[in-house]
């Protein structure tokens, strides 16, 4: 593997960035096919919670101004003009009023006005809807209209995300098309996308593909591509056979393994990416079979902390992942600016664990020195998504690592959908798990803390410390100056309580066809910028030339 690390550094240097001459029709044209392993489930912005789904709706809808490509949440200066083409704050910063771009128009070729701006804030904070925007929104009092392109957030508080939450997490909804559809109806299907992006829906094939086109009047010039297609491939190995053999332009979730396969391909190159995911071996610490109570083995704080320093995460990253992730330094990524990557959470020390195991009563027995309490094994179940090949790679890795440790593990691989419902349900002793981080570490109040927990929340552990809470709370809101120090603050509390172990952050691997031009990509979004991706005229191949038909 470090063999292989050094040969595919080599040709994905200076791979990210490419900055095209200005547009002319000479520029346009050309399809850019995407393979992956998902469909996007659906193209309704509230509901969309796949990568895939994100990629998409993020083509055909546009936010009122988007994070920049340097991931500052908090300097609105930073932002990408959407929507609105302007906006201001009242002189106590609890009134921020946007005005709407007066060419924008739907893709039906109705006006956009702040009006769908009102509806969508009401709609998205509509429980009846079920969507997924529930703490976002929570500082966001009210929208109002002061004329057909003026809308107006009302804040509860000051907040450093103020300016995030009202811009960057809603993409604007038709309101023509939609508020006269019943709420509980839209949870039981919408009609066809209509959005203001710079690609427009051309046909969905449910489990297949979807195939999105450049809208040719678009206020803010029509994107460069003709078409983009994601075609479905459940099967990882199908997914890639799809890039190398020439029947995809790009996939984004190459491991390491595949990367001296790619560089067989001269057509083919690496772009690298700072990781936006982390994963963990998440401990339940709520009791399977009665929730009201503490988990056996899980509900002791120092039996977490034991079995936290028993595993050797720099070992598990080297063995699986070589030289592409890190150990993380807590529920976080790097690729924020507020995180230290100096952290560290509970270090390897297996004298220390193994002396604080036998002082909890888990004293090794037998012949083969499996560690037990007043007869019970100190033994669980750890369940696995069998979508991940990386988690399957390392099960074995941490059960021989707590095997040696008198900890008997056993694994559990499960289809992808049935370890969800399994962890949402709260029916497992511990699971395998990752986490996508946004543009803003906003969503660690979902994934770890206690507002997380229970119907609709993610935080399936159900970790729960008012303390930690206070300090991410006090991060998120805090001045750009302190944020990471806070956000320090906030993660020795959680490391120090292990609920759960943090076990690799990688990074982010895609595979492109070099007659594909990017430009800038968002560590968290690589199709931030996808409108202005374009095929040079004299390196389009067949399906380049195809007309542009709506």
């Amino acid at each position: 593997m470090r063999k292989l690390a050094v040969i595919s550094l080599a040709f994905f240097a200076g791979g990210c960035t490419e900055h095209p001459p200005g547009t002319g029709p000479a520029d346009t044209g050309g399809t850019l096919v995407i393979s992956t392993t998902g469909d996007p489930g659906t193209l309704f912005p509230p509901f969309a919670s796949t990568v895939q789904a994100k990629q998409i709706t993020e083509q055909i809808y546009d936010y009122l101004a988007d994070v920049g490509s340097d991931l500052n949440t908090r300097n609105e200066k930073g932002f990408r003009l959407g929507l609105s083409d302007r906006w201001r704050w009242s002189a106590d910063s609890l009134m921020l009023a946007f005005h709407i771009n007066p060419r924008a128009k739907w893709h039906d070729g109705r006006d956009v006005t702040a009006r769908d701006v009102q509806f969508t804030f009401a709609l998205n904070r509509n429980p009846a809807l079920g969507g997924r925007m529930g703490s976002e929104l929570a500082n966001i009092d009210s929208v109002t209209v002061t004329d057909s392109l003026t809308a107006v957030f009302w804040f509860r508080a000051r907040s450093p995300t103020q300016f995030l939450d009202a811009a960057a997490q809603l993409l604007i909804l038709p309101a023509h098309q939609l508020e006269k559809i019943p709420v509980d109806s839209l949870r039981q299907g919408v009609p066809p996308p209509i959005g203001t992006g710079r690609f427009r829906l051309r046909k969905w094939d449910k489990g297949a593909s979807v195939e999105i086109i450049a809208d040719t009047s678009n206020f803010r010039g029509r994107a460069r591509l003709d078409r983009v297609i994601w075609t479905v491939a459940p099967e990882f190995q199908t997914a890639v056979t799809k890039l190398f053999s020439g029947g995809a332009d790009l996939f984004d979730a190459l491991r390491p393994e595949n990367l001296r396969e790619l560089a067989r391909h001269p057509s083919l190159r690496a772009i690298v990416l700072p990781g936006m995911d982390y994963a963990f071996l998440r401990f339940n610490l709520r009791d399977p079979a009665n929730k009201a109570r503490p988990h056996p083995l899980f509900g002791n704080r120092e039996l977490r902390r034991a079995i936290t320093m028993s595993v050797n995460r720099g070992t598990l990253v080297r063995s699986a992942l070589d030289t592409f992730a890190l150990v993380p330094v807590g529920p976080i990524v790097r690729a924020y600016p507020t995180t230290d990557p100096r952290g560290a959470q509970l270090p390897f020390d297996s004298a220390r664990a193994s002396r604080l195991l036998d002082s909890l009563g888990w004293v090794r027995r037998g012949a083969a020195g499996m560690r037990a309490k007043n007869g019970r094994e100190l033994a669980f179940t750890l369940i696995i998504p069998t979508s991940s090949r990386t988690r399957i790679r390392m099960g074995p890795l941490l059960q021989e690592q707590l095997r040696r440790m008198g900890i008997q593990v056993q694994l559990e691989e499960l289809e992808t959908s049935t370890e969800g419902d399994r962890e949402a349900r709260g029916a497992f002793d511990a699971a395998l798990g990752s986490w996508t981080m946004p543009s803003s570490p906003d969503g660690m109040r979902e994934a770890w803390g206690s507002q997380g927990i229970g119907e609709n929340g993610v935080n399936y552990g159900s970790y729960s410390n008012p303390r930690f809470d206070a300090l991410l709370d006090s991060a998120l809101r805090a001045d750009p100056i302190q944020q990471r120090e806070k956000f320090t603050n906030a993660f020795a509390i959680i490391n120090e309580d292990a609920p759960a172990i943090w076990l690799y952050e990688p990074r982010k691997i895609l595979g492109v066809q070099r007659r594909i031009r990017t430009t800038e990509m968002r560590p968290d979004a690589w199709w931030f910028d996808l409108a202005d991706w374009y095929i040079p005229p004299a390196e389009r191949i067949p399906r380049d030339l195809i007309p542009l038909v709506r």
